[in-house]
């Protein structure tokens, strides 16, 4: 029984230690940072450039809809990965098959969705 519980108090250890170092590296920067507001330094930054008008601001949804598929298909990538190491195994070739084609399909749908609403045209 002892050596059971020894897996888990080296996990809560290591975070109590993480924890720990955190807090101590936070305190640190609180007590040895210097402490001096001027009306300079309460300003709103951004860029460097001082902010002038509002705050509103138009942008362009295709490029977090670029952004949005190619997410998914770096998904796809890592999720190719195991599957191929888990493929060779004995016994699981007809399974991860399977699981894969399903897995593609759904991807697939996605992506002919995305092609019917006209999502993928650029202009």
């Amino acid at each position: 029984m002892p050596d059971y519980f020894h897996g888990y108090a080296v996990v809560g250890l290591v975070a109590v230690v993480g924890v720990l170092f955190v807090a101590v590296a936070f305190g640190a920067g609180r007590l040895l940072r210097p402490v001096v507001p001027t009306p300079e330094k309460l300003l709103t930054y951004e860029c460097g450039v001082d902010p002038v008008g509002e705050g509103w601001a138009h942008t362009q949804i295709r490029y977090y809809v670029y952004a949005f598929l190619y997410v998914v298909f770096a998904v796809d990538s890592i999720f190719l990965f195991p599957w191929a190491t888990v493929f060779a195994e004995p016994g699981f070739g007809g399974v991860t098959l399977v699981e894969m084609f399903v897995f593609l399909g759904f991807l697939a749908v996605g992506l002919l969705y995305a092609w019917k609403k006209g999502v993928l045209a650029w202009t």
